[in-house]
């Protein structure tokens, strides 16, 4: 769900919203601490006794008419990302926060699905965003109903931002993960339309690794706060904000290593 080193989380939005989005790129990195004044821990995330999602199903969300049109090219890189990723070594480096009954593995995309809104406002709030998915849950039978595994990735078109927690996309965050009554997964994709979101990335890189990010936030962390969470540093995906890497073609992001103490 959220991004640490690149981006500085005292500048998201307060309480508990840290620990769940995606922030903004800060080119130069972390300043360093004040003389006098100790370095904050070393990261260790540590289980917190909550669920985790241990054979991830995606479903692609893609909502506003632009995905059947100009972002078509788009949505179908996701969607190639997401089939590759899923049965990729990145999955498989998150298998040391197995826990006993809970061994995470490979995962698939299940489908996706583009849903029409000639007139998409200039903003959408998580509300929305939660009620969206629930609807398309009712109503829509391309979409499947929830299960423990289940990950609904919602895309929003370029043009709409996403507000959360009172901060707004491309303001205060790139992207977050949450679960709905603490049963339906899903990660909220705002269109990285600003510098702060792209991080110097082509857009379909950034794309990719910010969903890369929350992707194994929500399997490691899947109700915010209560899997795999370090009280200082974030989420695994946080500790490793905007550091990324190459696999299979695709950019994704560094995640947090405890077996290596590094981002892997």
């Amino acid at each position: 769900m959220a991004t640490a080193p690149h981006a500085p989380k005292f500048v998201q939005p307060a309480g508990h919203d840290v620990i769940r989005i995606v922030p903004l790129h800060v080119p130069g990195g972390v300043v360093a601490p004040l003389a006098g004044v100790a370095a904050p821990p070393g990261p260790q995330l540590s289980y917190r006794g909550g669920p985790l999602i241990t054979s991830v199903e995606v479903f692609t969300l893609f909502w506003g008419d632009a995905w059947r049109s100009t972002q078509t090219a788009l949505a179908a890189t996701i969607n190639q990302f997401f089939d590759f990723i899923l049965t990729s070594p990145l999955l498989d480096q998150l298998a040391e926060y197995s826990v006993p009954g809970q061994a995470i593995g490979r995962g698939k995309r299940t489908g996706t699905a583009t849903v029409p809104a000639a007139h998409m406002p200039h903003s959408v709030s998580d509300n929305a965003v939660r009620h969206f998915i629930q609807q398309e849950i009712a109503s829509n039978p391309a979409v499947p109903q929830p299960i423990k595994n289940t990950l609904y990735f919602v895309y929003l078109p370029p043009g709409v931002a996403l507000v959360q927690g009172g901060g707004k996309s491309c303001q205060a965050f790139c992207g977050y993960h949450d679960a709905i009554n603490g049963q339906i997964f899903y990660a909220a994709m705002p269109y990285p339309g600003c510098a702060g979101c792209t991080g110097g990335l082509a857009v379909p890189d950034a794309i990719t690794s910010t969903s890369s990010h929350e992707l194994c936030e929500a399997i490691t962390d899947p109700i915010p706060g209560q899997g795999w969470y370090d009280d200082v540093n974030g989420e695994i995906g946080d500790i490793c904000a905007w550091k990324t890497k190459k696999v299979g073609g695709f950019t994704v992001q560094l995640e947090w290593s405890n077996k290596a103490d590094a981002c892997v």
